[in-house]
């Protein structure tokens, strides 16, 4: 059981680099357009009009999507002081509750997130007139991948792995 768990969070892991790669190809955009963005305005003179939204389309992208990639990472800003004056077992359970109530908070914003999107995907962006569904599916898909890696922090905590890791 505990080698499906492994393997299961193995292939996890491989989803987590694969989103990363793809966030740095976000950034990678987005930094190229807004440098090109400052240039084109202030030494060309002539600024472009889509590349302000395509920036911002790709950070609400890297937000979301890089909410889950850190979630797993053990990244996101914490509240860890009752957890270090707590026993190992009550630890352990409250770590299990914390990575629960993410999943649920990570399952709202799928459920609601998937119905927004079906809801403004006949509007269009001002600039690019592309439809609106495209910056709003970043927050379904950041849910999901919320959802991914709670089920890996609840594989660790089952198999032990992240004790493994630190002693």
């Amino acid at each position: 059981m505990k080698t499906l768990l492994r393997q299961t969070n193995r292939g996890i892991d491989l989803f987590n680099r694969l989103i990363g790669w793809g966030l740095a190809g976000l950034l990678l955009v987005m930094t190229v357009l807004i440098f090109w963005q400052v240039f084109a305005r202030f030494v060309v003179g002539r600024p472009l009009y889509f590349s302000d939204e395509i920036a911002r389309f790709a950070m609400i992208w890297l937000t979301f999507i890089g909410a889950g990639y850190a979630y797993r990472k053990g990244l996101m800003i914490s509240v860890d002081i009752v957890l270090e004056f707590a026993g190992p077992r009550l630890a352990r359970v409250m770590r299990v509750l914390v990575v629960l109530a993410s999943a649920l908070f990570a399952f709202i914003l799928v459920k609601y997130g998937f119905e927004m999107v079906g809801r403004v995907a006949n509007q269009t962006a001002p600039s690019t007139r592309v439809s609106m569904m495209w910056p709003y599916l970043a927050v379904p898909l950041g849910g999901i991948v919320i959802l991914v890696n709670s089920v890996a922090l609840l594989i660790d905590e089952v198999t032990g792995h992240e004790k493994e890791e630190r002693g």
